[in-house]
């Protein structure tokens, strides 16, 4: 159960016969006015008011996130009963981190503990108190690509509108009708799987908007590459290896790229893209990154692998360009780059 010193002790009505005797009978005292404690949810005992309160919630055994539906504060010294109902009158709330009041035996039990760190982890909501409204969560959840599926925080597997927000500083629109191609043939380039976008939101939330916040507005020069658009530029890219193909799907059903996530081309104007490339490096768990040039565009993938891999594009006298690695302790400390090597 949970307790809060000098304050309260909440817990499960199926532990009360595992509380000390003394509890026990301050529960049975007020069973006398309400009833059989056992078809409630949860109990808690108020250590300085002389209260006891019961709460009931819509299936707390089969949700991770019950919703209180009836909540009854018993006042032993007055011997009243304050009965408040959720049902018609007030929108339920969520009983949060619901493993603070059962126990290893409780149906579903590391389930739910696997939940409750998957939530939290996503660090969108306030938990503190009684944490968000029910309405609250969907919407924090859903604007970020998320849905609940029982125990299972899942992606969502609809199609967001194109103008709907892609991470803080971007539209959905910003990272698909971008690149020279795409604007001067009108090829639509939207992508028809779900997965795509989510990878797409996830580049923008842990890559561009954290280089918006330091460097300033960045300009997109090539992001998601449908099948249609990379028909029209053959010679210049390697859908099977660059993720602007995302999650899409070739003819046999398989991934176009196997390494799944999603990658854009950015510029920053009057910045120095090495310096761009390198905090990115520094401050970012970007999947790959290709630098060419300090005022050429850097090319930046995030995806599920988090590779880390730094390779500079070197030009040859023939104008032919041939990939380095570099480890990214060593692309760090570059303080320029010559691209007059053989």
């Amino acid at each position: 159960g949970l307790y809060k010193p000098s304050e309260s002790l909440e817990f499960h009505t199926t532990l009360v016969d595992q509380l000390p005797p003394i509890l026990r009978l301050y529960v049975g005292c007020a069973s006398v006015l309400y009833g059989d404690y056992r078809d409630a949810d949860l109990i808690k005992i108020h250590i300085r008011s002389g209260k006891l309160t019961i709460m009931k919630f819509d299936d707390f055994e089969g949700k991770p996130l019950p919703r209180m539906i009836e909540r009854v504060k018993i006042k032993l010294r007055e011997q009243e009963i304050d009965y408040f109902d959720y049902v018609d009158n007030f929108e339920p709330p969520y009983r949060y981190r619901k493993s603070l009041y059962i126990n290893e035996e409780f149906p579903c039990y590391p389930e739910q503990i696997v939940f409750e760190e998957a939530l939290e982890s996503l660090g969108l909501f306030d938990f503190s108190g009684y944490g968000p409204r029910p309405a609250e969560l969907k919407e924090g959840l859903s604007a970020h690509r998320y849905e609940l599926e029982g125990f299972n925080l899942v992606r969502t597997t609809s199609l967001p509108e194109l103008n709907d927000p892609c991470g803080a500083n971007l539209r959905f629109r910003d990272m698909i009708e971008c690149g020279e191609t795409q604007a001067l043939m009108g090829i639509a380039n939207i992508p028809k799987r779900p997965e795509s976008f989510n990878a797409l939101f996830d580049l923008a939330v842990n890559i561009l908007d954290p280089v918006i916040d330091y460097f300033g507005m960045i300009r997109l020069t090539y992001g998601f590459c449908s099948p249609q658009l990379a028909k029209k530029i053959p010679n210049r890219i390697d859908p099977r290896r660059d993720q602007h193909a995302s999650c899409e799907l070739n003819r046999k059903g398989n991934a176009i790229c196997k390494r799944l996530g999603a990658a854009v081309d950015i510029l920053i104007e009057d910045e120095s893209m090495l310096e761009v490339a390198k905090w990115v490096v520094a401050n970012t768990p970007f999947d790959r990154l290709y630098f060419y040039d300090d005022d050429k565009p850097i090319h930046i993938s995030f995806g599920p692998n988090q590779d880390r891999q730094v390779v500079r594009m070197m030009t040859t006298k023939p104008g032919r360009k041939i990939p380095l690695r570099s480890p990214p302790a060593e692309f760090l400390v570059i303080k320029s780059i010559s691209y007059k090597e053989q």
